[in-house]
C-alpha cells in the first residue's frame, strides 16, 4: 500500500526534540523526504539517524535571512524540490509586560515570527515550480487565547495565527495550503524548561494537567499525526485553518 506522503519534500525546522522532531519522523514514516533544520547540529542527526536515507541535516538558525536561504538552497539542490515546510522553532519567555526584557522581546519575535515569516516565503518559489504545497505552522493555543505571564510568547503566537490566514488568502489560487497547528502543554524540552524555573515545579505539573479534560499533558507525537494529515493531499481543501491540538484545554 502506498503511503500517504509518496513524492514529498519537506523542511521541518526545530527538528531536534519535542514536537520538530516527532513530526520530522512521523513525516518521513509516511514517505517524506525530510531535511532536519535547527542550531543544534548533534540534535537534528540523532533524529537523522533514526529516519534513515531520507533526512538532510542543515545546521541553520531561521531567525537570519542568509540562513534561510541556504536552507531553501540545500533541501532544493540535494532533493531535487519541496511541497511542505513545518515551521516548528520557536522560543518561550515568561512573564508580564513589565518583566519582559526587551532582549526577551526582540528574540520572542525574531524567532517565532520574523524567522517563521522569511521561511514561509522564501519557499514559495519552489513550491510555485512543483504545482503547489503546503505549509504547516506551530503556533499555540496561547495564540488563541491569553494567559498569565505570557506576555510575550502569547502575542507572537497570535502573529503566527493572522499570518497563516493572510498567507492562505494571498496564495491558495497557487495552490499552496497555509494551516496552523496550536498545542497546549507538550511535554518537550522547551516545556520542561518552563516546569523547572517554578517555585514548586511539581505543583506546577499538576496544575497544568489538571486544566485539560483529557487528564494529561500532551505527547509530541500527539501532534505528528495532524501534521502529516495537513502535509498530505487528503487535506487538499484545508488551508487558513487553525487547530487546536490540547487535550480539551480550549473547552474549559
Amino acid at each position: 500500500m502506498d503511503s500517504r506522503l509518496n513524492n514529498k519534500i519537506a523542511v521541518v525546522t526545530g527538528a531536534g526534540s519535542g514536537i520538530g522532531r516527532a513530526c520530522a519522523i512521523a513525516l518521513a514514516r509516511e514517505g517524506a523526504k525530510v531535511a532536519l533544520i535547527g542550531r543544534r547540529k548533534e540534535r537534528l542527526e540523532e533524529t537523522a539517524r533514526e529516519i534513515g536515507d531520507s533526512a538532510l541535516v542543515v545546521a541553520a538558525d531561521v531567525s537570519a535571512q542568509d540562513e534561510i536561504a541556504r536552507v531553501v538552497e540545500q533541501t532544493v539542490a540535494h532533493f531535487g524540490g519541496l511541497n511542505v515546510l513545518l515551521n516548528n522553532a520557536g522560543v518561550h519567555h515568561i512573564g508580564t509586560a513589565e518583566q519582559i526584557t526587551e532582549e526577551q522581546w526582540d528574540e520572542t519575535f525574531n524567532v517565532n515570527v520574523r524567522g517563521l515569516w522569511l521561511l514561509s516565503r522564501a519557499v514559495l518559489p519552489a513550491m510555485r515550480k512543483a504545482g503547489g504545497g503546503s505549509i504547516i505552522n506551530m503556533a499555540s493555543v496561547l495564540g488563541i487565547n491569553g494567559a498569565r505571564n505570557r506576555a510575550s510568547y502569547a502575542p507572537s503566537k497570535g502573529a503566527v495565527v493572522l499570518l497563516t490566514k493572510c498567507m492562505a488568502i494571498d496564495h491558495g489560487h497557487e495552490h499552496i495550503r497555509v494551516n496552523a497547528i496550536c498545542p497546549s502543554f507538550v511535554e518537550t524540552d522547551l516545556t520542561a524548561a518552563v516546569i523547572s524555573k517554578a517555585p514548586n515545579p511539581n505543583s506546577v505539573r499538576s496544575e497544568r494537567i489538571a486544566v485539560h479534560p483529557i487528564g494529561r499533558l500532551g505527547q509530541p507525537e500527539d501532534v505528528a499525526g495532524l501534521a502529516v494529515y495537513l502535509a498530505s493531499d487528503e487535506s487538499s481543501w484545508v488551508t487558513g485553518s487553525v487547530f487546536p491540538v490540547d487535550g480539551g484545554y480550549l473547552a474549559v
